[in-house]
Formats: structure tokens, sequence, C-alpha cells
């Protein structure tokens, strides 16, 4: 029987049933020792009297021995505890009737220490194999007792003594079994509670560690002695060693005085290092009317401001929404008068073009509406694994026979040999890379020459899909092109300045992430980083071959 097998039965956890199995072996060598002071013990004494001293001696000296082959092996014997116990129960019993007989005089203590090897061996064994051994004994004395009577004469008060033993034997062993269980039971429910405990403190710890909110705790003494990773950002990344709040943050420490000698709260903001957003502490005592030791909370006015901020767009994008579905009505009758006017015969030149310019801004302005509205009911993503080298090749031969480029070039860009698998939504992807293709086309292009436009579909660093959409014209200035994703920026008289804000958006959607970069000696290129689909464990380990060849 294994280790855990048994440890599982008797409900108990490993340490404490190690403690009881080395009990019994150690009260076992004790044992052997007091059996062998009263064999070898001097005849001057009287006391005990021993009628064969060399059998009592062999009795003795055998006993010991086995005490001291159980105490060494008490480690080893552990996983095969249940069998150790019992067949060394067998010898205990087996030696104190041996005892007995061979010390006559003692039998009564010899008896009585039997009686501990029975209540431990009820620790580790069931219930029925202890109450077993303590039929047994109860057996074996009864029959030497029976024995003596017959053979010396006895009286019947050794035999109610022996009866008693017995009695003694089955309620010290129930009793210890009884005790023995309960204790292993509260012992692993304290062990669980314990685990439960800390993995509580773990899972807390880890909460205030990530926490955007900076968690510090002080004493008394201004001394630092919790921080959490936002309050030291939030103080200026101070190194492990600095631990006084004064000198730390010296406008922390005289707010938190403030506070403790007049219970006022100052909820300006402030600024507690260079370079850190700016921050309105909040402090909190561990216990009432405690000052030993207190908790200051520094909320980060930056995250208000964006929590705020993204409130407020939402808001602007249901409200515009609104508006641009009530512009498209009227906006649609202008744009047919205009049309109507158009097919006048007797407009002079100047009238046609005002006409045209009306056509004009009425058609951007549709489009403003469309990017708006497609803004606001922008649906779920649903991706799909995708070959983006045979996408990108359908893509523009769809592109080139939906739209008429001229003189332009407009081509994919993939490698044959090597399959770029991606996760996207198909839909949004192309209407991501169809915005893209449309700004190449149209702003991608040197002065007097045709736009060049590359579709690519390659592996990045560590396997990422990448999608390309790569010009050869000016560029974009650096200040431009921090702007370039922010919504209604453009720097062209016709634009919305919707079209990269929405392929961005969409690009999240889909847990990617559109970005520009500048190509060297001219051109712009707008890469989407995508994501890669999910490897079976044979898949990644042919991988793993495959690059280390």
């Amino acid at each position: 029987m294994s280790s855990t097998s048994l440890l599982s039965a008797s409900g108990g956890p490993a340490k404490t049933f190690y403690n009881e199995l080395t009990f019994l072996n150690v009260f076992r060598l004790v044992q052997a020792l007091v059996y062998v002071g009263l064999a070898f013990s001097p005849a001057g004494l009287g006391w005990p009297d021993v009628p064969d001293p060399a059998f009592a001696r062999h009795v003795a000296e055998a006993y010991l021995l086995f005490a001291l082959v159980s105490l060494l092996l008490n480690r080893r014997s552990l996983p095969y505890a249940r069998l150790a116990v019992s067949a060394s129960l067998v010898v205990d019993i087996g030696g104190a009737l041996l005892a007995i007989t061979a010390m006559r005089d003692a039998h009564i203590g010899i008896a009585m220490m039997l009686a501990v090897n029975l209540s431990a061996g009820a620790l580790i064994l069931p219930l029925r194999l202890s109450s077993f051994f303590a039929a047994l004994a109860t057996l074996g004395t009864l029959g030497h007792t029976l024995l003596d009577t017959t053979q010396a004469g006895s009286s019947d008060r050794d035999l109610l003594e022996a009866a008693l033993f017995g009695l003694a034997y089955f309620a010290t062993t129930t009793l210890c079994h009884v005790l023995g269980r309960q204790l292993r039971a509260t012992e692993a429910l304290a062990e669980q509670r314990s685990t439960d405990l800390a993995n509580l403190a773990q899972v807390n710890e880890l909460i205030i560690r990530r926490m955007k909110t900076g968690v510090l705790l002080v004493d008394d003494a201004n001394r630092i002695h919790q921080i959490n990773e936002s309050a030291w950002m939030l103080l200026g990344n101070p190194g492990a060693d600095q631990r006084d709040l004064g000198q730390l943050a010296p406008e922390l420490s005289r707010r938190l005085y403030h506070w403790m000698t007049s219970g006022k709260l100052d909820e300006t903001a402030t600024q507690l290092a260079d370079g850190v957003p700016e921050v309105v502490p909040r402090f909190s005592r561990l216990a009432p009317n405690d000052d030993s030791h207190v908790l200051i909370f520094l909320d980060d006015t930056s995250l208000l401001s964006r929590r705020a901020e993204e409130l407020t767009l939402t808001s602007l994008g249901r409200l515009s929404a609104s508006i641009a579905h009530e512009i498209r009505n009227p906006l649609a009758a202008i744009r047919y008068s205009a049309q109507l006017l158009a097919e006048s015969k007797s407009m002079d030149s100047t009238d046609q073009r005002m006409v045209e310019i009306i056509n004009n801004h009425c058609i951007r302005l549709n489009e403003i509406i469309e990017n708006i509205l497609q803004l606001s009911r922008r649906e779920r993503s649903r991706p799909e694994t995708l070959d983006l080298g045979r996408w990108a090749q359908a893509f523009v031969e769809e592109y080139k026979q939906g739209n008429d480029i001229g003189a332009d070039s407009l081509r994919a860009v993939t490698n044959s040999d090597t399959e770029v698998a991606a996760v996207a939504d198909p839909q949004q992807l192309q209407q991501v890379i169809w915005n893209l293709v449309q700004n190449a086309l149209r702003y991608g292009r040197m002065p007097g020459q045709p736009a060049r436009v590359l579709v690519v579909a390659r592996h990045g660093e560590h396997g990422v899909p990448i999608l390309e959409v790569i010009d050869r014209g000016p560029g974009i200035a650096p200040k431009v092109a921090a702007q370039i994703f922010e919504p209604f920026y453009t720097t062209h008289e016709y634009g919305t300045g919707l079209g990269l804000y929405l392929a961005r958006q969409m690009s999240d959607a889909n847990q990617a992430a559109l970005e520009y970069v500048r190509v060297p000696g001219g051109g712009s290129c707008f890469r989407l980083l995508l994501t890669p689909p999910a490897r079976s464990p044979a898949d990644a380990e042919a991988a793993d071959r495959t690059a280390t060849r």
C-alpha cells in the first residue's frame, strides 16, 4: 500500500502520521530497555523474582534488537505503515506475554505498557484492525492467566485482573482511534484553511499590486512599509532603499501631517515627481483612532481625465450619429436639386461652377455621414483563419475590377512557398486595406508620376503575420504622422479625417495593431500586425525543429 492511499484513508496529514509512527517506535525502545533492566537486575534486590534469568535475558535482548531495528527503519516503513504497525503489534503482544512469563512479579506493569502500544497503533490503524489486536492481547493475557491458574495454582484475582486489562485494551484503542481521527480531521481542516488564507493573501497582494490607484502603507515615523507598482511609478520610480516619505515626496508628507493634525483633506491635484502625472492623495487609518499606520491612496488624474474623455466621446458619438442620420434627407434633397440645376441649358459657366461646387461638397458631406454612421453601428468582428498571401492576391484583383486605377500600379507581393496564416474578420480586413489602398493611390504619388502601391503579406519577428500597404510617394511629415489616426484630422481639403481612425478602430476589434512606418528613400508604409492562429503542440514542435535547422 502506498503512503498516498494510506494518508488519504486515515485522513491526516503526512507530518502528523509520521510523528505517530515515530512515537510508537520510540516508546517500544523505552519498553525494551525496561525489559532489559528487569531481566538484568541484580539478584540481591529481590525484585522481580526471575525463575529463569537466561530465558528472561534472551527475551529482553531479542525485543531490544527488534525495537532498534523498527526505530532505524521508521522513515522507510512509512509507505507500508499499516503492514509495519500490524507486524510490530504482533511482536509487542508476544514479547509482553513472554516477559510476563519470565518476570511474573512485574506482570501488571508489563500489561500496562502493552496498553500504550495498542493505543499508539490505534492512532494509525483502522478501528477494526486495532480492535483485533486489542482482542488478541486480551486473549493472550487471559490464556496466560488460565495457564498459570492450572499450573501454579493462582487465584481468581489474577483472572479478574487479566479481564480488566482486556477491557482497558478495548477502551483505550477505541478512544485513541476516535481522538486520532478527529485530530487528523481538525489538522486537515486547519491546513486547508491555512492554504485558503495564503491563496487569498496572495490574490489580495496581486490585486493591490496591479491596481491603477497608487497604494502606500506609512507608519507614524513617516516610513513607507508597503508600496504597489502604481504608487512606485507615481513617486518617480524611487530606489528600494528610499523609504522616508518626507524625503521622497515632501508635499505628500506635508498633506499627511495636515490631515492627521486637522482632519481636513486637501483634494487639489499635485505632481510628486518630474515626468509623472498629477495625483489626488487620500488618507485612511487602518483602525479607528490608530495613527500608527496610515494607508495613502494616490488617484491618477490622467486616468480620471481619460475616463471622462471616453464618456464624452461616447456621448458625442451617439449625438453625431443621430445628427448625421437627420442630415441625410436634407442633404439628398440639396444634391438632387443641384443635379437638376446642372441639367439646365440656360445656365452660364459661373452658375455651372457653383452647381459643381455644391455637388462636390454634398459628396464630401455624404462621405462624412457614412463614416460616422459606420463608426456608430460597427458590428462585432467574426474572426476566421486566413492565408494572407492568397487573400492579398484576391483583394488586388477585386480592387482592380471594381475601380479604374488608370496608369497607377497596384500589385500584391507574397511568398508562394510559405503560408502566412492570420486570424481576422475578412470583411473588416477588407475595409481596412481598401481604405489604406485608396489613400495610397490618392496621396502616395510624386508630382506628375503615377502611383505605385504594394500590398505585402509576410512573416515578422516570432512568426507574427504582417500585412503592409506601401507606396512610393513623398511620405508623411513626422508632425503630421503623429496625428493621422485622430478622428477628423486631415490635410486634404476634401478629406474627412475618419478613414484612418476607422481603420485603426477595426484593427483593434480584430486584436491587430495598425501603425505608420516611414520608408527609407521616400514613401509610406501602413503596417498591420495581426494575430497568428493557435498552433497545436505537434505544429509547434515541427516549427521549432524547422527553426533550429
